[in-house]
């Protein structure tokens, strides 16, 4: 125990001397949570829409009021034919054009059934789903609205109707989806890579021998050069939720201690597998190669951050069971936005604890061998 002490006392005076570090610790994830934060959302707005309304009734004119008030679309010209529609959707002035037909109105006020054209520009398949889902939204509860208006003479109203809840998520906000995958991917590739880039330094500068002829043993020397790191990154993590609690409104609905332990369990896994890469690399650069390719891209993409894990192929599913971010998402998500507790969430953080005392195990014999081999 004192050993491991005196090696993090040394840690902490080197994290204190390298401002540099410590800047990188502390700032560029919320320096990346602002930039992500921002940059990243599923959310569409603003959507440029032509309109040629061939009806110009008090019909018509509701239906483009809808789409308009709806907040989610931009009315920028109305249009005359079909010529300027080819023309307004290959220059990107309308990413959307409302066709309205003659006899719109007619046709609503007898309860005809009649369409509307919506034509969408696809060169971005996922925007353009958006957007479609949009407008059916819209076109489905003008519809509805109409419906009721025509049957309003019957007592007996519309035969069926839905009433949709949208729980934890009621605005549908893609921001809420992506900041706890954001705080994971932040703290993941931080906590990876300073650990890593501290022993190889060691490496690098040759102090490393001294530790080896010194009565300082594997397991203590991981110890200490993760405890410095590991009070710096949690507290780098926790300024990432108070920021995101101050720019996005993320909610934190379940217990405090609960969301410093899930932290802490996800923050000593990935500083001892920066400490198991370091002892795979001799230089700063391998390590820091390493630490990005091992920690980046399953985080980002093997994780459900972005991706919805049932979605992927089976062999890809099988990988992800590996990926400790998996885990750890699913409970911050658990706690910031549904506020549930250890007994909903022990799965997932007794995955944490096991992945994170197999890499310091592991890092602990790699170390010892390397050790042994290098005396």
């Amino acid at each position: 125990m004192r050993k491991t002490l005196s090696i993090g006392v040394k840690e902490f005076r080197q994290i204190a001397r390298d401002r540099r570090t410590l800047m990188i610790l502390l700032f560029v994830p919320v320096f990346f949570l602002l930039v992500y934060g921002y940059a990243l959302s599923f959310d569409v707005r603003n959507i440029p829409l032509a309109v040629q309304d061939n009806d110009r009734s008090s019909a018509s004119r509701e239906v483009i009021s809808a789409f308009v008030n709806s907040g989610y679309f931009d009315f920028v010209a109305a249009i005359a034919g079909d010529a300027e529609i080819v023309r307004r959707l290959d220059d990107g002035s309308a990413r959307a054009v409302l066709v309205i037909p003659a006899g719109f109105g007619r046709d609503v006020r007898t309860a005809r059934a009649t369409r509307l054209q919506i034509i969408i520009n696809g060169d971005n398949a996922n925007t353009a789903t958006t957007v479609v889902g949009y407008a059916v939204g819209l076109v489905s509860a003008i519809s509805a609205r109409s419906e009721v208006e025509a049957r309003v003479a019957s007592p007996a109203g519309p035969l069926l109707t839905a009433e949709t809840r949208i729980w934890y998520n009621p605005e549908l906000r893609s921001t809420l989806f992506l900041v706890p995958g954001l705080i994971a991917y932040i703290a993941m590739l931080t906590a990876v890579v300073s650990t890593a880039l501290s022993i190889v330094r060691e490496k690098e500068v040759g102090t490393m021998e001294q530790v080896r002829m010194s009565p300082v043993g594997p397991l203590a020397y991981v110890m200490g050069k993760t405890v410095p790191y590991f009070a710096v990154s949690l507290v780098s993590a926790l300024a990432i939720i108070g920021a995101s609690m101050l720019l996005f409104d993320l909610p934190v609905r379940g217990s405090w201690w609960l969301l410093v332990a899930s932290v802490s369990i996800f923050l000593v896994g990935a500083l001892a597998f920066g400490v198991l890469i370091s002892t795979l690399a001799e230089t700063q650069q391998v390590a820091f190669q390493l630490a990005v390719l091992t920690s980046y891209l399953p985080t980002l993409m093997l994780s459900g951050f972005i991706f919805p894990i049932s979605s992927m192929p089976a062999a890809l599913q099988a990988i992800t069971y590996a990926v400790p971010a998996r885990y750890f998402l699913r409970a911050l998500r658990g706690i910031l936005l549904k506020g549930v507790g250890v007994e909903m969430l022990w799965r997932d953080l007794g995955a944490l604890v096991v992945f994170a005392a197999i890499v310091l195990a592991l890092a602990s014999l790699r170390l010892r061998r390397e050790w042994r081999v290098s005396g």
